[in-house]
């Protein structure tokens, strides 16, 4: 029992609700609350980004993959040179173990034309395989057509903005042009209409069967503008593409051209690597919200000190060393920094509830490719989170914690 008298006095002192100067109170107050809204801006952040990095990636890949198998040549081109994307090489990439789904696709530039409006645009073609989970998602109007690589369907998909300016509704008929060494057209009915909020596809992009797009290429059957591959994993990216390239290296189909793999990373690397800058961004908010919890706790340590010279000055002539009076001020402080984060949970983790089951905060789609602040939550993080801010908070204190040295017995009694 002796044994624990240091933290015995810090609690007391912590469960103390006499008045006398109480010039601490206020400074405790503020301590706490620098604790809890460090913690709780800290929170909010992380689950922002986390939630925003994963929903833009999710749209970058939704409407295209992972990893794109293509031709080297024009790989970066809507205008694909083609390669032969048979069975024999979708077998070889599914054997893959972290490899979850693969499909054909085929692209071909055009524009659409109506009585009193026009709109360039790209229409995708996709095979029998192709998964239509993210597209179903985010279908507003009408259905998903039924689609096969063999037979032409005349259907198409296309988005929210681009049938608003063309006013343009399900079932309605438009017609497509494609300029080459003469112009071809085709007349293609609205199936449906979906909206992703990812302008980068939203106002270009039409999404139809391969069997029409390869036509208009003049394609051979065998011949796809790439071949798209979906990872089980998204940290297993980097080593899926390793292992296909590793297949596919030095290879020409029998037409002559070369496959090339890229990950959606090397795909579009402006929205990736503005991605990566929003991880700045939070290791800034992290830094300055735990400087501010840090200095308001250091100010309040400092105070309830000089309130409690005289209590200092008892215990030292009563034996106590200075390594014992400290652990209780440092005892004190943690119980100080505990509730503080306790509210800082509360309010952090309330906001991030209310916003990602009500989304009262709003965004510019158009700016910012989604509608509302994201939220996402993880359990790793948030103790990680937490554990950091007590340990930095109470590492802090530990300097300031030894002006309890330089009070002296005799003087510190007569202490007013």
């Amino acid at each position: 029992m002796m044994s624990n008298w240091k933290f015995f006095i810090a609690r007391r002192i912590y469960r103390s609700r006499k008045g006398g100067k109480e010039v601490s109170k206020p400074a405790i107050r503020i301590a706490m609350a620098g604790i809890a809204i460090g913690l709780a801006v800290m929170l909010v952040s992380v689950a922002v980004v986390i939630g925003f990095k994963h929903q833009v990636r999710d749209k970058v890949i939704g409407m295209g993959s992972d990893i794109v198998v293509s031709s080297i040549d024009g790989a970066q081109l809507y205008q694909m040179n083609p390669v032969v994307g048979n069975d024999s090489l979708l077998s070889v990439i599914r054997q893959i173990p972290e490899v979850s789904h693969v499909q054909r696709y085929s692209t071909k530039p055009g524009m659409i034309m109506t009585s009193d409006n026009f709109q360039g645009m790209i229409v995708k073609g996709v095979a029998q395989e192709y998964d239509w989970t993210y597209l179903k998602a985010h279908l507003q109007e009408g259905e998903i057509p039924v689609l096969t690589d063999s037979v032409a369907s005349n259907r198409v998909l296309i988005s929210r903005s681009m049938a608003d300016k063309l006013s343009l509704k399900v079932d309605d008929k438009l017609y497509t042009y494609y300029i080459e060494d003469n112009v071809r057209a085709r007349r293609l009915t609205v199936s449906g209409i979906f909206q992703t909020h990812f302008s980068s596809f939203d106002d270009y992009f039409l999404v139809t069967d391969m069997y029409t797009v390869n036509r208009l290429n003049g394609w051979e059957p065998d011949q796809v503008g790439g071949v798209e591959v979906a990872v089980s994993d998204y940290d297993d990216l980097n080593t899926v593409n390793d292992a296909i390239r590793a297949h596919i290296q030095d290879r020409t189909d029998r037409y002559g051209a070369v496959y090339c793999s890229r990950t959606s990373e090397e795909l579009y690397p402006q929205i990736f690597a503005w991605l990566d800058l929003l991880d700045t961004n939070v290791w800034v908010i992290l830094i300055l919200m735990t400087g501010v919890a840090g200095f308001t706790m250091i100010s309040g340590l400092l105070i309830i000190i000089l309130e409690r010279t005289q209590m200092i000055g008892i215990l030292k002539a009563l034996g106590a060393d200075n390594a014992s009076i400290r652990k209780i001020f440092l005892s004190f402080s943690m119980f100080l920094i505990g509730r503080g984060m306790c509210w800082g949970n509360v309010i952090g983790l309330a906001f991030c509830i209310i916003q990602y089951f009500f989304e009262p905060f709003k965004l510019d789609p158009a700016t910012y490719y989604i509608s509302a602040v994201p939220i996402e939550l993880h359990w790793g993080w948030i103790v990680l989170l937490n554990v950091c801010t007590f340990l930095v908070s109470v590492a802090v204190l530990v300097g300031p914690s030894y002006l309890i040295s330089h009070i002296h017995p005799a003087k510190s009694i007569r202490f007013e």
